[in-house]
């Protein structure tokens, strides 16, 4: 083996990150696309439930174990009116829906959604509009879900069969309002006060809500970081994080310097949350501003077909992305610099959750199916549970097109101590050679290896999957042996892997 790259890790379970908030492994539904109508819910799907979610589906989501998922919108709620989603469905009006030009049919509302998510063992993160609307709508939304009974809106919520309150903890203040695009584009300035004044009311009528204030929509705006700067400058005191977003693509074809694009991903948390700690030094506080990274995912293959949807469609396929398997190795990259960051990083929702750029796919009257991003996704929520690690690494590096001295080894660790149980992940992301991990975890005695999950694809990096063809699944026949508390691994050329450690 001593003709392959080499690379060496230090684990200590004193090198303690942070706890990992579960939350950084949440998800995604807009009404946009196939996400609502045709993906979450089809009542003529013969996998159906009563309430016409499919069955199929509802179990993938329970396969990945999503905390929390976020809704709904993104762009949509921007000009959203939360009343026309609720109450009897035949009562409920079709609407223009502007942000992606289709007709929204308001079969699927808050109430249908709560349901939802509970039944795939999820909470809600609910966006309000603070674009077309205000502080009245916000507050009366939590009103109606949150209040216990004997108002308006809390009755009204009981008149339409919700006797108890829905407790939804964590709010979006709305959604890149930065933007644009975004209707009801605001400055900072203007998006900041807003923002402020509805935080207090909604925390008046519900003290105990999370908030997130609206951060940068990517970090090629001409206005980051200094949105976050201006806009925190109002809301510090009364919100609980700032959002990230960002997509990426591989549009120019370069494996090499696309799977280090995750590079770019922790300098924009790092600047994010540097900024942060300059308002709290400028407002003299002692409170720390957390990061919610509440859009994230690979957001390329799809751009030429969305320019033929036809307008004013209902659930037409927008945003369907093909994944391909160095898709996956990426957005294995992405949740592992989550990890490192587990000290500020809180919550991350992995954007979308089914048909719309998503790690779910469905047919229409027939099956649903995992993308290859499905996996890494489903591996980091699983079992990347507990306290993150700050391993010592000395690995090979490369120079991209975008980036100097990346490592081929990208890798991230967790301890979970209440289930004696160690997981390395790691991605080789050298597209031609096996790599020879050497690692010594001799702070865990008696420790022994489980497994060692492999995702690879030796043929091709296009590679995809389909309803009727997955082309890219993991294998548990990864080289792994431990001695001694010395682990030496085989990490294939370009691969995800999992090792799984345990105290025998």
């Amino acid at each position: 083996m001593s003709d392959k790259l080499q690379a060496k890790m230090i684990v200590d379970k004193s090198f303690v990150i942070s706890p990992i908030d579960k939350r950084i492994y949440g998800s995604f539904i807009e009404h946009l696309g196939r996400a609502v109508y045709g993906g979450v819910y089809e009542p003529d799907h013969p996998d159906s439930d009563e309430k016409g979610f499919r069955k199929d589906v509802m179990q993938l989501v329970r396969e990945l174990q999503v905390p929390i998922i976020r809704y709904p919108g993104g762009n949509m709620v921007s000009a959203y009116n939360w009343e026309d989603g609720v109450g009897p469905l035949e009562e409920r009006p079709r609407r223009l829906e502007l942000a992606w030009r289709t007709i929204e049919t308001n079969e699927v509302g808050t109430n249908e959604f709560v349901d939802w998510t509970r039944a795939v063992g999820a909470e809600v993160m609910m966006a309000v509009n603070l674009g077309t609307r205000g502080i009245d709508a916000a507050r009366n939304l939590v009103e109606y879900t949150n209040h216990p009974g004997g108002t308006y809106y809390s009755d009204l919520r009981r008149k339409h069969g919700y006797e108890q309150p829905h407790k939804i903890k964590t709010w979006c203040l709305g959604n890149e309002m930065d933007g644009p695009w975004q209707i009801g584009h605001k400055t900072a300035e203007e998006y900041g006060r807003l923002a402020v004044e509805t935080a207090k009311a909604m925390r008046l009528v519900d003290p105990d809500i999370q908030l997130v204030s609206c951060g940068s929509s990517n970090t090629g705006m001409p206005t980051f970081p200094e949105w976050e700067a201006t806009t925190l400058s109002h809301t510090y005191d009364e919100v609980d994080f700032v959002s990230l977003h960002q997509y990426y693509g591989n549009r120019d074809n370069d494996p090499a310097n696309y799977l280090a694009l995750s590079l770019d991903m922790d300098h924009f948390i790092k600047t994010v949350a540097s900024t942060c700690d300059y308002i709290k030094a400028k407002k003299r506080s002692k409170k720390t501003m957390y990061l919610s990274f509440d859009e994230w995912n690979v957001w390329y293959h799809s751009n030429d077909a969305d320019t033929k949807i036809e307008p004013w469609s209902i659930a037409p396929p927008q945003l369907e992305d093909q994944y391909n398997f160095e898709d996956a190795l990426l957005v294995g990259s992405m949740l592992m610099t989550f990890l490192k960051h587990a000290d500020r990083v809180k919550m991350a929702c992995l954007a979308q959750l089914v048909n719309v750029i998503a790690p779910i796919m469905t047919e229409k009257g027939g099956p649903a199916w995992k993308q290859t991003i499905f996996y890494p996704y489903m591996h980091a929520s699983v079992y990347g549970r507990g306290v993150s690690l700050q391993p010592v690494v000395s690995s090979p590096k490369y120079d991209s097109k975008d980036f100097t001295d990346v490592p081929y080894l990208d890798s991230a660790v967790v301890y979970n101590e209440e289930e004696d149980t160690v997981t390395i992940f790691a991605v080789n992301r050298h597209l031609n050679e096996d790599m020879v991990l050497d690692s010594d975890l001799r702070s865990f005695d008696g420790y022994a290896v489980r497994e060692h999950i492999v995702l690879e694809n030796n043929a091709e990096l296009k590679a995809s999957n389909s309803a009727h063809n997955e082309q890219v699944k993991p294998h548990n026949q990864g080289q792994s042996k431990m001695d001694s508390g010395m682990l030496q691994s085989v990490l294939p050329k370009a691969s995800w892997n999992v090792i799984r450690l345990y105290k025998a």
